[in-house]
């Protein structure tokens, strides 16, 4: 190995590239429908330019549920926020909302599976399903909720 590369082992793969320090953005987003799609922006944007990155259509769509949540399920008085944190495990994403109570169905199953017919009731499924952990926490005047992605080595994501 040359001198000033990092080896990491994933899944019995070599890979010998450094990767950049953590880096992470914060915005605040309108309590409206409107948020959705600039947070996916800005996840997007932040995954973009990285070598070894999460799956960003994954990260995309968990957003876009955790701030339409946050949107629907919370009282409308203040902005949401966004945070994005990359590291070189993966990445991290967090919607800070006003409303302390803990959301719904996060970390453990429902006790009935989501009705076929509506169009509402899956986004905790899908976040527990498709990312590597989440949860939620108390944070200043109300709550943030979260998911993590793995990184994905650059020869083993799929071809855009």
């Amino acid at each position: 190995m040359k001198a000033g590369q990092d080896r990491l082992l994933r899944n019995g793969l070599a890979v010998h590239d450094r990767f950049p320090a953590p880096a992470s953005w914060r915005i605040a987003l309108p309590h409206s429908a409107a948020a959705v799609p600039v947070a996916r922006a800005l996840v997007r944007t932040a995954l973009a330019g990285l070598e070894h990155t999460a799956d960003g259509d994954t990260a995309e769509l968990l957003t876009a549920e955790l701030v339409a949540n946050a949107v629907e399920h919370t009282p409308g008085g203040s902005p949401i926020e966004l945070v994005v944190q990359l590291m070189p495990t993966g990445c991290q994403v967090e919607v800070h909302d006003p409303d302390p109570s803990p959301p719904g169905d996060l970390t453990r199953p429902g006790a009935e599976p989501p009705d076929p017919w509506q169009e509402h009731g899956r986004g905790l499924l899908l976040i527990r399903a498709l990312s590597s952990s989440c949860g939620h926490r108390p944070a200043g005047s109300g709550k943030a909720v979260w998911f993590r992605l793995p990184a994905i080595p650059a020869q083993r994501r799929p071809a855009e």
